[in-house]
């Protein structure tokens, strides 16, 4: 049984006061009690996706506008006028903002201003079309609701550093935009043991590295040899096929050996028969 709401403690408070006095019955409690939690799940219920989402994070601002039309070139630049979300009201005017100059640096003195202006707030941006399907949908809500939660749980930092978050969904309860905006935190470097391990992390990398370039190189003088190879054994074997045309062709000269390669030197000498003696 629930009965940490506020109106429901003061009640059963009271007639735990009312027993104690003898004025009322236990079932009278057990029964005020009852009633008290079927009310407070009905006003739980009741409440609509802007009031859980400032229950859970105190101090958001929620704005009803649809900041999903904006285009992700313009959302991005540094000088678009972000912190306004952060504040209790705004012009639906920021929706048509358009630069008027080059985008400032990151670095510059008054964008940081602004983004320091913004520091551990959070804004909520939703279309007036998402609004209304929530309102008759406590499912769609509270996948919403999921979404920004874990949006803002998973959001990658660094410890001690203050985070504010500006999120314009679209119509069908996606994140169409968001900026996230830190400061402050610390930056530790890696200890003894995260050095020595990288130290050795980089030296098995350049130890296969140089295998690797040998493994190449070998591969390549392999290659290049069995090209020498193949190429040489075509050039001998048209130098034979040219004795052999030669003799073919009656031009008197003839060789003989074992190889191709005393063919060759037996035709180099230029043995020749008499034209009398051919057949």
């Amino acid at each position: 049984m629930d009965i940490s709401s506020l109106s429901g403690v003061a009640s059963a408070y009271s007639y735990v006061n009312q027993i104690m006095n003898k004025s009322v019955s236990s079932s009278s409690f057990v029964n005020t009690l009852k009633e008290t939690y079927s009310l407070d799940n009905a006003v739980s219920i009741e409440l609509s996706f802007e009031d859980s989402l400032k229950a859970k994070y105190p101090g958001a601002k929620y704005h009803v506008m649809d900041a999903s039309k904006i285009s992700q070139g313009i959302w991005e630049r540094n000088d678009f006028p972000f912190e306004k979300f952060f504040e209790d009201d705004i012009d639906e005017s920021v929706l048509n903002w358009t630069p008027t100059g080059k985008n400032p640096d990151m670095v510059d003195s008054c964008v940081q201003a602004r983004l320091d202006s913004t520091l551990g707030g959070k804004a909520i941006v939703v279309p007036q079309e998402l609004e209304e399907k929530m309102k008759n949908n406590p499912e769609l809500a509270q996948k919403v609701m999921d979404k920004v939660d874990s949006f803002i749980a998973n959001h990658p930092t660094r410890p001690g550093r203050v985070l504010s978050y500006l999120i314009a969904l679209d119509e069908n309860g996606d994140i169409a935009h968001f900026r996230v905006t830190g400061g402050g935190g610390h930056i530790s470097g890696p200890s003894e043991e995260e050095l020595r391990q990288f130290e050795e992390e980089q030296k098995a990398k350049r130890e296969k590295k140089a295998k690797q370039e040998r493994e190449n190189i070998e591969q390549s003088q392999e290659a290049a040899d069995e090209r020498r190879r193949i190429q040489e054994e075509i050039y001998h074997r048209r130098s034979i096929e040219a004795v052999l045309n030669e003799q073919m062709l009656g031009l008197g000269t003839f060789a003989f050996g074992d190889t191709p390669e005393s063919v060759l030197t037996a035709y180099g000498a230029g043995v020749s028969l008499p034209n009398s003696l051919y057949l």
